[in-house]
C-alpha cells in the first residue's frame, strides 16, 4: 500500500505534470461537495519538484534512506510546498517500516495547514489514523477516522472495523456496536467475520448474553464451516441456560466434525447426561477416552462408569468402575464395582471385590456383608451365606434386613441337608 501512495504521489509531483486529485466514490463525494468548495489543485514550486524527483529515483533504486538524505534537507518556503514535502518524507519512514513516530510527526505538519490538494491530503488523514492505531493511540486514531470521513465524504467496512477495534482497546465497549454494524452494511455480501467478533466481544465482556447469542445465530449461518462459532454458540446457550438449545448446538457441531477438545467433548457428554441420554453420553466418553482426545483419568473413567450406570448397563458400569478402583485403590470405587457385579448377578467376581472393598475400609460394611451374604446364598454357599448375615446382625444398620435373611438361609439349607 505504501509503496502505491509513494510511486502516486511522485508522480504526480513532477513539476511538468497536473496533478489532480485522487478519485472517489461518487455519492459520497456529492455529499462532501455539499458541506465544503473544492479546494484548487496546487503544484510544487520547480526548485523543490526537481529535489523530489532526485529523491523518488532513489527510491525507486530501494535507496529509501538516500531519498530521505535529500528529503529533509529541503528548505521550503511556501506553505503548500513544505506540506507536500513532510507528507512525502512520511510515507517514506511509513515504507521503512519501523519510523512510525517519525511518519507520524511529519504527517501531522503535512496535514495541518489544511493545504494539500484533496487526495493527498485525505490519504494523509487516513495514514496517519492507521499509524496512530499501530502505535496503540487509539484515541488519535479516533479522531482522524472520523476526520478523514468528514472531509472526503467517504467510508468503507475496514476503517469502521478499525474504529469498533479503537473502542475496545480504549475498553469503550458500548461504543463497539455501532461502526461494527456499519461495517457488516458497508461488507455485504462479501462477509466478513471481524465485525461480528468484535460485537461478541463487546456484548461478553459486558455480560449481556442473549445480545451475544442472537448475533451468534447470525454467524452460524453465515459462516456455517467455521467450527469455532458452533462451539461458541453452544456455550453461550449454557451461560444463558438454555441447555436444550446448547446440546442440540453442540451436537450438530460434533456431528460436523467441530469437536476437537478434550473439554468440547466432556462438556457435550455431561449434556447428554442431563437431557436424559446417559447412553449417548457413555458411548461418546468411551470412543474418545480410547482415541486418546479424552485422558483415560480418574475423573473421565469415573464419569464414563456414572454414564453407563445411569444408562442401566450394569455390567459395562461395574466394569468401569472397576477400572477406576484400580487407578485409585480407593475403598468406595470397589464398593460400588461388587454391588453392581452383584445387582449383574456375577456373584463370584462381587464376592472377591466385596472382600475387597471392606479390607480397604469402605465405610458402610453391614450392608457389603449384606451383598456378600446374597451372593453366596444364589451361588449355593449357605454356610458362608450364613456366617455373612450374622457379620450383618453386628451393624445396627443392617441389623433388621439382616434378621429377615437369617431365617430364610436356615430354613433353605435345612431343605438342601447343608449343614450351617
Amino acid at each position: 500500500m505504501y509503496k502505491k501512495l509513494v510511486t502516486a504521489l511522485v508522480i504526480a509531483s513532477t513539476v511538468a505534470a497536473a496533478q489532480l486529485p485522487l478519485s472517489f466514490d461518487v455519492s459520497a463525494a456529492e455529499a462532501a461537495k455539499k458541506e465544503k468548495k473544492k479546494r484548487p489543485t496546487q503544484l510544487v514550486g520547480p526548485s523543490v519538484g526537481k529535489k523530489v524527483q532526485k529523491a523518488f529515483e532513489l527510491y525507486s533504486t530501494d535507496d529509501i534512506d538516500g531519498a530521505l538524505v535529500l528529503l529533509l534537507d529541503i528548505e521550503a518556503k511556501k506553505v503548500y510546498d513544505k506540506a507536500y514535502v513532510d507528507r512525502f518524507i512520511a510515507v517514506m519512514y511509513a515504507t521503512k517500516g519501523n519510523e512510525e513516530a517519525k511518519a507520524i510527526k511529519y504527517l501531522k505538519l503535512a496535514v495541518a495547514p489544511d493545504i494539500l490538494n484533496e487526495g493527498d491530503h485525505g490519504e494523509s488523514i487516513k495514514l496517519l489514523a492507521d499509524l496512530q492505531m499501530q502505535t496503540k493511540a487509539y484515541k488519535e486514531a479516533l479522531v482522524n477516522y472520523k476526520a478523514w470521513m468528514d472531509f472526503t465524504g467517504k467510508e468503507d467496512a475496514d476503517t469502521y472495523v478499525k474504529i469498533a477495534n479503537a473502542y475496545y482497546s480504549i475498553r469503550r465497549l458500548d461504543k463497539i456496536i455501532e461502526p461494527a454494524d456499519k461495517a457488516i452494511a458497508l461488507f455485504g455480501d462479501k462477509h466478513n467475520q471481524n465485525p461480528y467478533i468484535l460485537k461478541i466481544t463487546s456484548y461478553y465482556e459486558r455480560k449481556m448474553y442473549k445480545d451475544a447469542v442472537d448475533v451468534l445465530e447470525t454467524v452460524v449461518q453465515i459462516f456455517p464451516k467455521n467450527k469455532q462459532w458452533w462451539t461458541q454458540l453452544g456455550m453461550f446457550y449454557l451461560l444463558i441456560e438454555d441447555y436444550n438449545k446448547a446440546v442440540q448446538t453442540l451436537d450438530l457441531a460434533y456431528k460436523q466434525g467441530f469437536l476437537e477438545k478434550e473439554s468440547e467433548i466432556k462438556t457435550l457428554a455431561n449434556l447428554y447426561s442431563q437431557s436424559g441420554a446417559p447412553f449417548k453420553a457413555a458411548k461418546l466418553l468411551e470412543k474418545h477416552i480410547g482415541t486418546g482426545l479424552v485422558k483415560r483419568d480418574e475423573t473421565n473413567i469415573g464419569s464414563l462408569a456414572n454414564a453407563y450406570h445411569s444408562a442401566q448397563n450394569i455390567g459395562i458400569a461395574a466394569k468401569y468402575y472397576g477400572e477406576l478402583a484400580k487407578l485409585t485403590n480407593e475403598a468406595q470405587h470397589y464398593r460400588k464395582q461388587g454391588m453392581l457385579l452383584k445387582q449383574d448377578e456375577q456373584f463370584k467376581s462381587a464376592i472377591v471385590v466385596l472382600n475387597q472393598a471392606i479390607d480397604k475400609g469402605a465405610k458402610n460394611k453391614g450392608r457389603l456383608y449384606m451383598s456378600l451374604a446374597e451372593s453366596h446364598f444364589y451361588l449355593g454357599q449357605y454356610k458362608k451365606a450364613y456366617a455373612e448375615i450374622k457379620k450383618a446382625m453386628k451393624d445396627p444398620k443392617t441389623r433388621k434386613s439382616a434378621k429377615g435373611w437369617v431365617s430364610f438361609i436356615e430354613d433353605t439349607a435345612r431343605r438342601k441337608n447343608v449343614a450351617i
